[in-house]
């Protein structure tokens, strides 16, 4: 059984390490469970912890780390439909959802704590990111979220993953390339939410719910995506956009109801189908005033999930 004094030191970090996790396994349920599971090592373990090798942080990190890393061996990575193929041309085409695939889930930001206290974990823990980081080998992925996103030392990272600053220089460098090749750096992809996000996403909350077609079309980057796991479907495009909108509305009705919750450190909304019928927790990326990316996350259970989670609506 643990002491109130062994559960208060340890317990501040578990916001912390619920990133971490998360990070590492694209998978917010799993991330949960391996939480627990850290700190039921590090209980196990508390004897043998010696302040001279490392911070209590590192520590727990270390062991969040190689729990992560066993909960990985023979895993598939978690995508976004857009890490499958090209987008698809047809707005009209069968939703069918492909549930054999392990989807990469969203991060309700409300687990995190104090705002306050964790802007560098929001910065962090964008969807963009994740996605990218899913698409690295584990034990790369492991060595730049301690490195680039947690920003340890590369000793304390070689200390977490039980290997030479050498062996940590390395794995460093081929996940760097690995991801310039996909697309935005680790330091653009780091970047906390436009101030301006939440306004383009508070009028398109607006539009949506008054199902005002042309008010949401013209909050539309001329290259937006739509994405809406788990469906395989991705489009391109703000015709296709508009085009399956007006579908969504002829198939399910007027009168959604859209809710702010924060995400993966950016704006999204719990969107309830008429009737508040729970239908989707939307994610968005805004850029110059415009919206460029959406993810819709289509799964009633996931709502509930978001339904405690602290409003930001002004």
């Amino acid at each position: 059984m643990t002491t109130p004094e062994w559960d208060e030191r340890h317990e501040i970090y578990r916001a912390d390490l619920l990133a971490h996790c998360y990070r590492l396994l694209g998978s917010f349920d799993e991330a949960e469970d391996l939480v627990q599971e850290t700190f039921l090592r590090a209980w196990r373990a508390a004897d043998r912890y010696d302040p001279a090798l490392a911070s209590v942080r590192t520590w727990l990190h270390r062991i969040a780390t190689n729990v992560c890393l066993t909960a990985l061996r023979g895993r598939a990575r978690r995508p976004l439909p857009s890490g499958l193929g090209p987008a698809g041309g047809d707005p009209g085409a069968p939703l069918t959802p492909s549930l054999d695939i392990p989807w990469l889930q969203p991060f309700p930001d409300a687990r995190l704590g104090d705002p306050a206290a964790t802007v560098e974990q929001r910065a962090g823990l964008r969807l963009a990111l994740i996605a990218a980081l899913q698409t690295l080998p584990a034990r790369q992925r492991a060595a730049l979220v301690l490195r680039e996103v947690l920003q340890l030392p590369a000793t304390e990272v070689a200390y977490a993953l039980d290997s030479t600053v050498a062996s940590v220089n390395s794995s460093l460098q081929r996940a760097r390339a690995t991801l310039r090749e996909s697309g935005p750096s680790v330091e653009e992809l780091r970047e906390p939410a436009d101030p301006g996000e939440r306004a383009v996403v508070e009028r398109y909350l607006v539009a949506f719910e008054a199902a005002d077609i042309a008010g949401l079309t013209r909050l539309l980057a001329d290259d937006v995506a739509l994405e809406m796991p788990p469906v395989d479907l991705w489009l391109a495009g703000r015709a296709h956009y508009r085009e399956f909108i007006e579908r969504v509305f002829a198939m399910r009705g007027v009168g959604w109801r859209l809710l702010p919750v924060p995400a993966n450190g950016g704006p999204a909304l719990a969107a309830y189908a008429p009737g508040m019928r729970p239908h989707s927790v939307q994610l968005f990326e805004v850029a110059g005033g415009l919206i460029r990316r959406c993810v819709s996350f289509v799964d009633p259970a996931l709502v509930e999930r978001f339904e405690g989670a602290k409003s930001y609506r002004s």
